[in-house]
């Protein structure tokens, strides 16, 4: 969750964001890097048995209540004043976001293997980039090299593992749901990027609260839409128990990813992109026992090697700023 210490703000990028120190951005990072990879073991129990839009909406529902309450008792209900427009702003965020994306995702992982899946969304810094550039940002070189490193261990961990078929699927539903997820993944990256220009609340958890319900609602109607039905009597233990983790996952991870989103600057809040992966197949070794073959071993190397530079370079862009006269 984000850190509730109150140090003063070093400096402002392209978006207008006043970013608060590395030493309180890292715990929220942290927590986005481990609790987000850590999904991954609960999403593919979920929907085995659930239906994916109606599963993730209503994860996303309950995450809500559950962040909404925590966020009720702990800063009381002066919290929740907020107005139409700001509810409206955070609204389309979630739907932008979260429902837009994560239901493409769980649609498209019917056909697409989850390693292609995890490559084509970790490209997300990438897009990233491309719009701080055209918002008039310059990232630091090192930044970019640190970007490119950590797409080419990506390449290396997941292409490997990444080729079984799914469900039987054909060549073509491979293609195209695969282009879905890139465009999920720019949807998500955008909208990111253009988060300080549409009014939201200004306690980001409750900017949290709303987004997270705007998008199960989302997911929900559009899940019904399409035809997906409740069968409880054919859901698993195992699919609730991966529901229910996921749902602790959503109220965890979306509030400190929020918070990040207002605090830290866009290339560093993006290497979750890069760790969550990484995440995933330490924890499939470790709880799974899936097997981590000498590319998962190098690829990985290389992604922590490119967020290093990532965060190095953030830090050098940071400490110029901060020496530039006033």
């Amino acid at each position: 969750m984000p850190s509730l210490c109150h140090d003063a703000p070093v400096a402002t990028d392209i978006r207008g964001v006043t970013e608060a120190p590395m030493r309180t951005i890292m715990g929220p990072l942290v927590t986005l890097w481990l609790v987000w990879g850590s999904t991954y073991l609960g999403i593919g129990p979920m929907v085995k048995s659930m239906p994916p839009l109606l599963g993730s909406g209503s994860r996303f529902i309950t995450a809500s209540l559950v962040l909404g309450s925590m966020v009720l008792l702990v800063k009381g209900p002066a919290a929740f004043n907020v107005t139409w427009a700001q509810v409206r702003g955070a609204a389309t965020m979630g739907v932008t976001i979260l429902g837009f994306s994560i239901g493409i995702l769980s649609l498209a992982l019917r056909y697409v293997p989850s390693g292609i899946a995890a490559l084509i969304v970790s490209a997300m810094p990438l897009w990233i980039i491309f719009f701080r550039v055209r918002g008039g940002d310059r990232p630091s070189r090192l930044t970019l090299v640190g970007v490119g490193v950590g797409l080419l261990g990506l390449v290396l961990m997941l292409l490997p593992g990444g080729t079984a078929p799914v469900n039987g699927a054909s060549g073509s539903q491979v293609a195209l749901w695969s282009v879905a997820i890139a465009f999920g993944s720019f949807s998500w990256a955008f909208f990111n990027f253009r988060s300080t220009r549409i009014e939201q609340p200004k306690e980001p958890l409750t900017t949290a609260v709303i987004e997270l319900l705007a998008a199960g609602v989302f997911l929900c109607i559009v899940g019904a839409l399409i035809g997906e039905r409740w069968d409880f009597g054919a859901i698993t233990q195992q699919s609730w128990a991966g529901w229910g983790y996921l749902v602790l996952a959503s109220a965890t991870a979306y509030g400190a990813f929020v918070w990040l989103l207002n605090n830290a600057p866009m290339s560093l809040l993006a290497t979750y992109a890069y760790v969550n992966p990484v995440v995933a197949v330490f924890l499939g070794f470790v709880i799974l026992n899936e097997v981590v073959t000498s590319d998962v071993i190098v690829g990985l190397s290389i992604v922590v090697g490119g967020v290093v530079l990532v965060v190095s370079g953030e830090r050098r862009t940071r400490l110029k700023l901060n020496e530039q006269p006033q």
